[in-house]
């Protein structure tokens, strides 16, 4: 199950000096005398600089005051077996939006294919709880998916693809996205078992890479989760 927001640990949310409400929380209420145990069966969850200063992060309610560790091992236990693939032979910027995506929708991994160097601005800093793993060409992305016995599907609005919507995807998959403008390269096509594409009502001739993985990782979900 994924992480289910709670309450606010403090009893109001601070506001700013010009008083629109603060990111996060502040300090936790009552002072060092009321912390939390530092450490819960033994591992240390509770960060004493976020207790003592606050704690600003883009995490849900559940998550604040633990530390990035504590993090990264819960959501280990709650990640879905679904990765996302991301080519980026062109520095694309919309990297960091699918990370913060996959981030969000609890995906096993992020692949990016091709360049190592990706603009993590758009992430908002997900990229530290979210595990993204290098690949310098499709084929080794193809061998890496093999190994898990992990179909590859690509999702480009190529002729002869299928629609998304209705396809049954499984629960133990790579999803691969070309960049923007150019869409899955020829060598990421081959690799594919099949190409899905999202369909569309208007007259642009396509989406937003970054918007097309966030609606297939949403797919995903509403088949899976």
């Amino acid at each position: 199950m994924p992480p289910t927001p709670g309450p606010d640990p403090r009893p109001d949310h601070p506001t700013a000096d010009d008083g629109a409400p603060e990111v996060g929380v502040g300090p936790w209420p009552g002072g060092r005398a009321a912390w939390p145990a530092l450490d819960v069966d033994g591992v240390r969850r509770y960060d004493p600089e976020l207790l003592e200063h606050g704690d600003r992060r883009n995490v849900v309610d559940r998550y604040r005051y633990w530390t990035l560790e504590a993090v990264v091992a819960d959501l280990d236990l709650r990640r879905h077996p679904f990765h996302v693939a991301v080519e980026n032979w062109a520095h694309d910027l919309n990297i960091g939006s699918v990370v913060r995506t996959a981030n969000a929708f609890a995906a096993q991994a992020v692949h990016v294919v091709g360049r190592r160097r990706w603009n993590r601005r758009g992430a908002m800093v997900t990229d530290r709880y979210q595990h993204v793993l290098h690949h310098p060409d499709v084929a080794d992305l193809v061998a890496w998916a093999a190994e898990r016995d992990l179909p590859v599907l690509g999702v480009d609005n190529l002729p002869g693809s299928v629609p998304l919507e209705g396809y049954p995807l499984p629960r133990a998959c790579v999803l691969l996205f070309g960049q923007e403008s150019t869409g899955l390269s020829d060598a990421a096509r081959a690799a594919c078992a099949d190409v899905l594409h999202i369909r569309q009502f208007g007259s642009t001739r396509s989406i937003n890479a970054g918007a097309a993985a966030a609606i297939a990782m949403h797919t995903w979900v509403t088949l899976h989760a």
